[in-house]
């Protein structure tokens, strides 16, 4: 089986960030009139770059959503392919469940993201946020009718 994955976030603000800090110093050089200390283009440089690299790799570690052979994770939290409902996920086009807890945490979907629902075994539903629900439900849809590899706790859609 194919791992699905789809990170929870890019590093394209930090070369947003990078690029408008850059613009602002040649500017800064360029323009008559007193510059910037030195000392404080560093503190701004590092600060704004510091924090937006730690908000990317937050996304990506909070909002990152996997499908192998192990479940479906988002972030820290996983689903073995076991509880997955996939009778229910074999008919669900998209939407969203008012009131069904975000998987991965949160009380609602990060940006740019829709939940997929994903009924679990026990009756309960959970939102996947994803990006492409058409993909990630593929994904899981072929994960968990893998019934084929014999290893133990995976159950096809026939129950075999």
């Amino acid at each position: 089986m194919a791992e699905y994955v789809e990170p929870g976030g890019s590093w394209r603000p930090v070369g947003i960030a990078a690029g408008a800090l850059g613009l602002f110093l040649v500017l800064d050089l360029v323009l008559p009139g007193p510059d910037v200390p030195l000392w404080l283009w560093a503190v701004s440089i590092v600060g704004v770059l510091g924090a937006t690299a730690i908000g990317c790799v937050s996304a990506r570690r909070l909002w990152t959503v996997r499908v192998s052979p192990d479940g479906l994770a988002v972030g820290l939290e996983v689903v073995p392919l076991r509880d997955v409902d996939a009778a229910h996920l074999a008919v669900v086009e998209g939407g969203v469940d008012a009131g069904a807890p975000v998987l991965g945490g949160g009380w609602d979907l990060p940006p740019g993201r829709t939940g997929l629902p994903l009924r679990l075994t026990d009756g309960h539903t959970v939102l996947v946020p994803t990006r492409d629900p058409v993909a990630l439900r593929a994904a899981l849809l072929a994960a968990v009718s893998d019934a084929t590899d014999g290893r133990p706790g995976r159950e096809g859609t026939l129950g075999s």
